[in-house]
């Protein structure tokens, strides 16, 4: 991730994906957690060079297929979590990953404008705020919305998740 990472902002969202797949990696996979914590860091590592859709997350694949140290799941993961690769979303945690990235840069961008953070943050709050098209303008609604349902799961408590992993690390993430 530092080798390819030089953005501030992108390797902080990196760190919260993988915070909130490390908490999914507990209620679904106990004994896999570092690796679906590698999956959350590595997922954009490629994004900062190579951010078209054309490239992305597709160059950073063939570089870490050709290292040979990342395995295939992983691999899926962070390819299915690009909607536009047509690649499907079969696994845990290719279906985890697709649905806590959006959410973790939204949850982050509601940090910001709040006086304490992430301390007291709500998902009544991160739901108004996902009714404002202009607030958090790159965040792709529709992702959240489909990353819901593949996990077929209620909203409200997968914003509750993904904020009280987020919370569980807001110290080293700085919200």
């Amino acid at each position: 991730m530092h080798e390819w990472v030089t953005s501030d902002a992108l390797r902080h969202h990196m760190e919260c994906v993988a915070a909130c797949m490390g908490a999914a990696a507990d209620q679904v996979e106990p004994s896999e957690k570092d690796r679906w914590i590698t999956c959350g860091l590595l997922h954009d590592f490629d994004y900062e060079r190579h951010p078209t859709q054309e490239e992305h997350p597709f160059v950073g694949l063939a570089h870490l297929r050709e290292r040979g140290d990342v395995d295939e799941e992983i691999l899926d993961a962070i390819l299915g979590h690009a909607t536009y690769s047509g690649t499907p979303r079969t696994t845990p945690m290719a279906r985890h990953l697709f649905a806590v990235d959006e959410l973790a840069g939204f949850i982050v961008a509601c940090c910001r404008v709040r006086p304490d953070g992430i301390t007291d943050l709500t998902p009544k709050s991160v739901k108004k705020k996902l009714k404002t098209s202009n607030f958090a303008a790159a965040v792709n609604r529709e992702d959240i919305a489909l990353g819901v349902e593949e996990l077929q799961c209620d909203l409200t408590e997968h914003i509750q998740f993904c904020i009280d992993a987020l919370r569980d690390q807001r110290e080293p993430l700085g919200l």
